[in-house]
């Protein structure tokens, strides 16, 4: 049976790297092994789901490369819901509990009091035709509550290996609300066994929900999909990134100037026993991808370490990937360019700076104009190549007696208005013998 797997995001908010990396390793998984990744949204909180969060899920998507095969809406399919809720009430697996939040805090208070787990008691089971009726006559609705078998649910993880969830320490699970509303739970396992996902991959707060959910499938005669669990992600601090999604959604990532490469490459690597280091494209971390790798501590979101990867990932980008967007900026300064300025590149945006350091207007920084007249006279005709820089350095050092820093440093503030950069030799050719000139005398930037 081929790999399907699943990204299930809700359209109540925007993407952010807690999300995406499940997705990553979802969309990697699934390329890896020739498989499909399907897009679920997760819509059934009609109040909170929004079409403009639905329109910037699918955006962030695409950007990230991670195409999808299928799409399914949950707003679509509540007659499959109500169909699979009719059939855990037939086989009695499916109960209405008429509990007030004021009761059921009661209940939690007693127990903890005397020192028993909060569980639910399942007080609703034994209430007679007749004492339902009446809660319903004085406006009681009820929450409905999937009967667990009290058994030792197990299977083995693709990440943690064997696991078990002891079903007798959980309380039913409430799996439709009193206004009538699916909870995330009973749509979640009928979709999952209606597309035919054969993998689940998500976050290892899921772990005691997946025995739910395996009793679930099985009392809906389904066989459950093999799981996948991977540790959660904290910061460089090592504290939760809940507070700090907001500035780490991928919109604000892309509109900082992350590459989506780099966002995946280190979503990827952070967490296993891989270097974090910037991919060549995303078939070649599907290629890397191994749950063996992934560690059972939890992975470090920095983004310090996403922004070198990002250099990186520039760096190592040649000049067809970039010449469409380089031409987007008014940069395209040929291939020459390209490969001169990329080496000292963060965000792509930084090529603008290098663009007015060969093409001007610039402000030379001049110390000693002595020197930059000296220099500026001993300047090779053009055009310059790769040689000219050094050929016009020896010449300038012949002349003046000037060597290292001395040399060097007067010399780039001059010609760059900087004193720190790209490699001098293929700068030097790109500025040409006319700005040089013009920018060692200070008679034009």
């Amino acid at each position: 049976m081929p790999v399907r797997v699943r990204a299930a995001p809700s359209p109540t908010g925007k993407l952010h790297v807690g999300n995406i990396r499940s997705f990553t390793l979802n969309w990697l998984f699934a390329h890896k092994q020739g498989g499909q990744f399907i897009l679920r949204i997760d819509d059934t909180d009609t109040a909170r789901s929004t079409p403009a969060f639905e329109d910037a899920i699918r955006t962030d998507l695409a950007w990230l490369g991670f195409a999808w095969d299928e799409t399914y809406k949950q707003s679509e399919r509540f007659a499959a819901y109500d169909r699979a809720r009719d059939a855990l009430i037939a086989a009695g697996l499916l109960y209405p509990a008429y509990d007030t939040e004021e009761d059921l805090e009661r209940k939690r208070r007693i127990a903890q009091a005397t020192g028993r787990a909060p569980i639910y008691d399942r007080a609703a089971l034994a209430l007679t035709d007749a004492q339902r009726a009446a809660f319903e006559a004085e406006g009681r609705r009820p929450h409905w509550r999937f009967k667990l078998s009290g058994a030792r649910v197990e299977w083995t993880d693709l990440i943690r290996g064997p696991q078990s969830v002891d079903t007798a320490s959980l309380s039913d699970p409430v799996l439709i609300r009193e206004d009538g509303a699916y909870l995330y739970t009973l749509p979640s396992v009928v979709d999952d066994a209606d597309i035919a996902i054969t993998h689940i991959i998500r976050g290892e707060d899921h772990v005691t929900n997946t025995g739910v959910q395996i009793e679930i499938f099985r009392a809906l005669g389904g066989e459950p999909p093999i799981f996948a669990h991977h540790p959660l992600m904290v910061g460089a601090d090592g504290e939760g990134l809940s507070k700090r999604l907001g500035s780490l959604s991928i919109e604000s990532l892309r509109a900082d100037g992350y590459e989506p490469l780099a966002i995946a490459a280190h979503l990827a690597k952070i967490g296993t026993s891989d270097p974090v280091a910037a991919a060549a494209s995303l078939d070649a971390l599907a290629a890397d991808l191994a749950f063996d790798k992934i560690s059972r501590a939890p992975a470090r979101f920095d983004v310090e370490e996403l922004k070198r990867v990002n250099a990186e990932t520039l760096h190592t980008m040649d000049y067809d990937r970039a010449q469409a967007r380089l031409a987007a900026l008014g940069a395209d300064h040929g291939e020459a360019f390209w490969n001169a300025v990329r080496a000292n590149l963060v965000f792509f945006a930084d090529v603008l700076d290098w663009a007015r350091v060969v093409q001007g207007p610039i402000q030379p920084l001049i110390a000693d104009a002595a020197f930059a007249d000296a220099a500026a006279a001993l300047l090779p005709s053009g055009p310059y190549d790769a040689a000219a820089w050094g050929s016009f350095i020896d010449a300038v050092k012949a002349k003046t007696g000037a060597k290292g820093k001395a040399l060097f440093m007067p010399l780039r503030q001059a010609l760059t208005g900087r004193d720190h950069g790209h490699d001098m030799a293929a700068l030097f050719a790109l500025i040409g013998p006319e700005k040089a000139r013009a920018r060692l005398t200070g008679t034009a930037a």
